[in-house]
């Protein structure tokens, strides 16, 4: 393994030489266009509110009985017992009025800390559309609605993965154009209680006020911050997030990480990446100093210094299309 240095490569130089036909976004990527982004902590943020608002204390006991800070899991176990007391003539205004209770503390705590749609410049989410079409395909393990937003701007070149009346078909995936993959679902997408996925058909500022619709039945899908082996056993539960999780695990060609630090936390994405094996990865590193810059370089070679045939290289994050400084909103 050769020794460290501080020197970080301009992106478009690197990606000149070593070109990513993949790239995967972290939260450092929203952070870097809106600060706010960097602590997105809903179950926290719900647990704040206070009583009107927040999550109540028979609502935090349902979190705590089920083991996990995920809204979907709890929303969806509420969901099947309203159904299964339905069935069985059994009073549900109990689990009803907690499931109603429990999504409206997710929507506070979304609307407190989502960037407001009234803030997002158009010329910033053209700039983003236009860096997402140099790869043929984009993951994110981001919820929230910077990505959706700048494609709809200009969806023509963009992979239909959704069909028509926007449900998710694992069969029929195939689509010309940049594919943009949800690896942690989104706040435009829900799950229906067979597993299948819906996208939301609105757009601008109606895709974030329209995520406060209560349908029963239909649970916001998306995997907030908890434990990889959390996250993983909510992926696994859902066709759409597991098929998102399979292809990362086929990237076998360059990928370029930005904003993705790949900590604990997201151990899951680390392995399809480590079972991928591609023939090289380009990282964005902040330049905050040298010290700063060596620690990072010293992250990803524990995490991919041994992965045989695997290239690391290493860009300075502000180069990159989607690093650049206009774009971050004040």
């Amino acid at each position: 393994m050769p020794a460290l240095d501080a020197l970080l490569a301009t992106w478009s130089d690197l990606n000149q030489r070593h070109p990513c036909t993949a790239l995967l976004l972290g939260n450092g990527a929203s952070r870097a266009l809106w600060k706010p982004f960097g602590y997105f902590s809903l179950y926290e943020e719900a647990q704040r509110a206070g009583r009107k608002k927040g999550l109540a204390i028979s609502d935090q006991a349902l979190f705590k009985s089920l083991g996990t800070e995920l809204f979907e899991p709890v929303l969806s176990t509420l969901n099947h017992t309203v159904r299964a007391n339905a069935a069985l003539a059994i009073n549900s205004t109990a689990p009803l009025n907690r499931y109603y209770s429990i999504k409206e503390g997710l929507i506070h705590a979304v609307r407190t800390l989502h960037l407001p749609w009234a803030r997002v410049p158009k010329a910033t989410l053209a700039s983003i559309n236009q860096a997402l079409r140099a790869y043929r395909s984009v993951y994110t393990s981001n919820y929230d609605l910077i990505l959706p937003w700048a494609v709809q701007q200009a969806p023509q070149g963009f992979a239909e993965l959704f069909d028509e009346q926007g449900f998710f078909d694992v069969r029929r995936t195939r689509s010309e154009g940049t594919r943009v993959l949800h690896l942690h679902g989104g706040l435009h997408l829900l799950k229906l209680p067979d597993g299948t996925t819906r996208q939301r058909s609105a757009d601008s500022a109606e895709l974030l006020h329209g995520f406060a619709v209560n349908i029963p039945g239909e649970v916001p899908l998306f995997v907030n911050e908890d434990r990889s082996e959390e996250k993983l056993r909510a992926i696994r539960h859902s066709d759409y997030l597991a098929w998102c999780l399979g292809q990362l695990a086929l990237e076998n060609q360059g990928v370029c990480l930005f904003g993705q630090h790949l900590d604990s936390s997201d151990q899951h994405l680390l392995e399809a990446i480590r079972q991928a094996r591609p023939a090289h990865l380009s990282i964005a590193i902040r330049p905050l100093g040298e010290a700063s810059v060596l620690n990072q370089k010293r992250h990803y070679q524990e995490r991919f210094g041994n992965l045989t045939g695997t290239a690391l290289h290493f860009f300075d994050a502000s180069t990159h299309p989607l690093g650049a400084a206009e774009l971050a909103i004040g």
